[in-house]
């Protein structure tokens, strides 16, 4: 570490960057967004980790959920409120299920950039850039609109100020109260096909509130009834972005990436000879790494130890995303070797990226059963091996949108057009993601540690 600094991932190649044609600009948006306040602070970071600890510990179980890519044009209150919403309610479901705490990580505040798989685009004989997330150029396809623009950092800094004062605004002000979520379920339970199957889960809730209440456990007299937590989390894709907002604690002199309580590297980024793993092995934050299908076991150590060469508890998270059809063949042989190396970590599935499919009707879109289907191999690996499934990873939202198909409502190809609104990868809807956290009830609690 006495070789690491903010910029020293400037000395290592680097992959999925912008070419800005007017430097000078880049600089002048670099050196603003450096002295500008901090998103998140040392001291909620340092509590993010100590509940990641908890579950490396098989004492916590982490749900991570949000925009697959936040867009501008889609920022406001009612959709920041809608997908908040919809954690609160997978959460209650998941922290009775599991009988264990739930640690809530959103994909918010800050996930406006994402890697491409090729540079350009052609459409109708007309090269231009790829879009690569509203924080670098604009989704219409036009020349101008694809050309990348550093004061979109200023303004993607500015909307996850917005977004992160609306959420503390929603986590301490009683938005988040047990009872109304709870009833926010009943609801949900009531409109849904499905609902005689989560009915049961439902009632047990509903006897464990009234116990509580009889014994004057209510949110009038128990803050946590009322309060809870949501940290913010993103891909560190734009190095210069988030060197800009790091900043170095003054009560412990340790360097902090302050433009979330979480960041994490992509499977398209996790060279270990690349700047996105050297920016990150050198901040305090929670630090995420998906693990894809490339994955070799000897590589997956050698990244665990250079992202986290003491070994601590909570540093580091696996995101699997494998594939439904190929989780139970290529995860084993990876989490059997973390855990004969005596590694920490937490492992979490994404059941979204290795599950994208196009429809017949051209859009890109996933299937639910196939989500559930690498959720449940997930599940069964991590019992087989002896290690413990800690968390799922969701690209979702609290809008009513037409983009993975299936689930009690039965999307289908045809009626995705409907509502499809994401500025990249399909989304499980709101009733969709709630769906998932009923139906792996049962699971999660044959996951907890004996």
């Amino acid at each position: 570490m006495d070789t690491w600094s903010p910029d020293s991932w400037k000395s290592k190649p680097i992959l999925q960057q912008p070419e800005y044609q007017d430097s000078a600009a880049v600089q002048q948006v670099e050196n603003e967004l450096s002295q500008l306040p901090p998103l998140v602070f040392a001291g909620e970071v340092r509590s993010l980790h100590k509940q990641l600890a908890d579950v490396a510990a098989g004492d916590a179980f982490l749900l991570q959920g949000g925009d697959c890519a936040e867009s501008f044009a889609e920022f406001s209150a009612t959709n920041i409120r809608d997908t908040f919403q919809v954690m609160l309610q997978m959460a209650v479901v998941m922290t009775f299920a599991g009988s264990c705490p739930v640690v809530k990580v959103a994909r918010i505040a800050g996930q406006y950039a994402k890697p491409r798989s090729a540079g350009t685009e052609t459409v109708n004989g007309i090269e231009l850039p790829s879009y690569r997330g509203d924080i670098i150029n604009d989704i219409a396809f036009d020349a101008s609109a694809r050309q990348p623009d550093p004061y979109r950092l200023i303004k993607a800094y500015n909307q996850s100020t917005s977004t992160l004062n609306l959420m503390r605004a929603f986590a301490q002000g009683g938005f988040a109260d047990l009872h109304k979520v709870h009833q926010w379920n009943q609801g949900f339970i009531k409109k849904s096909p499905q609902g005689e199957k989560y009915q049961h889960l439902a009632d047990q809730i509903d006897d464990t509130l009234a116990f509580m209440e009889a014994c004057g456990i209510r949110s009038s007299n128990v803050p946590q009834l009322k309060e809870t937590s949501v940290y913010t989390s993103h891909e560190a894709l734009l190095l210069n972005y988030e060197q800009a907002l790091t900043r170095q604690d003054s009560l412990t002199s340790r360097w902090y990436d302050c433009s979330a309580h979480m960041l994490w590297i992509g499977d398209r980024t996790r060279q270990l000879d690349g700047a996105h793993i050297e920016f990150l092995r050198g901040v305090e934050n929670p630090i995420g790494v998906k693990v894809g299908p490339s994955m070799k076991p000897d590589e997956l150590i050698q990244l665990i130890d250079t992202l986290n060469p003491t070994n601590m508890p909570g540093r580091l998270t696996l995101i699997s995303r494998m594939g439904a059809d190929s989780i139970t063949e290529m995860l084993p042989p990876l989490a059997r070797r973390v855990k004969e190396e005596g590694r920490n970590v937490v492992w979490s599935s994404d059941p979204m990226h290795g599950n994208t499919i196009k429809a017949s009707s051209g859009y890109k879109t996933r299937s639910v059963d196939s989500i559930l289907k690498e959720m449940k191999g997930f599940f069964e690996v991590h019992r087989a091996e002896g290690t413990y499934a800690g968390g799922v990873h969701f690209e979702m939202t609290g809008q009513n949108v037409t983009e993975c198909v299936g689930g009690a409502y039965q999307i289908t190809e045809e009626g995705l057009g409907d509502r499809y609104h994401t500025h990249c990868d399909p989304r499980l809807n709101g009733d969709q993601a709630l769906e998932l956290a009923f139906l792996i009830a049962d699971t999660l609690k044959q996951a907890r540690k004996p």
